[in-house]
């Protein structure tokens, strides 16, 4: 299975590619006033308000680096299929890939119960990797607030423009 690679800090995490709808660069977000921290925004893409959360201020309560290799993974939330919502997950270093069997990743043995989206993790290497598990990075609390704020503060806010799915907002 392909995974995408990215880092937070000086740690290797994995997203696999049948859960990345696609990598853009930065683009310009609204921010969601009352949002948690962790929360970086949202951003119209293909006419559709999208949530974005910042991965590296969820984990670590730092905000992730604007480097050349930050990028915004959209993905479906909770997973793929035909009730998906597209989530916005900022991540840094997100510029190689993992091919891994899914059964080589195996339990740390460390229970994570406020931060569930923490998978399994493969040893490669140049060390372990986690898998993200991407339909527990939202409570139920959190989807509800980013989802609708993100479709109301879009709503509101005529002047940000909407991100044509190209790599470049317009």
């Amino acid at each position: 299975m392909l995974f995408l690679r990215f880092e937070i800090g000086a740690d290797r995490y994995a997203l696999p590619v049948t859960h990345v709808t696609e990598v853009l660069p930065q683009v310009k977000l609204k921010r969601l006033p009352a949002a948690p921290d962790w929360v970086a925004g949202a951003f119209s893409y293909r006419g559709v308000p999208v949530p974005v959360i910042d991965l590296a201020h969820l984990a670590t309560g730092t905000p992730a680096r604007p480097r050349l290799s930050t990028r915004l993974v959209l993905v479906p939330y909770p997973a793929p299929g035909p009730n998906a919502r597209c989530l916005g997950v900022i991540v840094e270093r997100a510029t190689d890939t993992l091919r891994a069997d899914p059964s080589a990743f195996r339990d740390c043995g460390i229970d994570t119960p406020n931060a569930a989206w923490l998978g399994p993790v493969f040893d490669d290497p140049r060390g372990l990797v986690q898998w993200i598990r991407v339909d527990q990075l939202l409570n139920d609390e959190a989807r509800a607030v980013l989802f609708d704020a993100a479709a109301q503060s879009l709503g509101d806010n005529a002047e940000l423009s909407e991100h044509d799915g190209t790599g470049a907002a317009p």
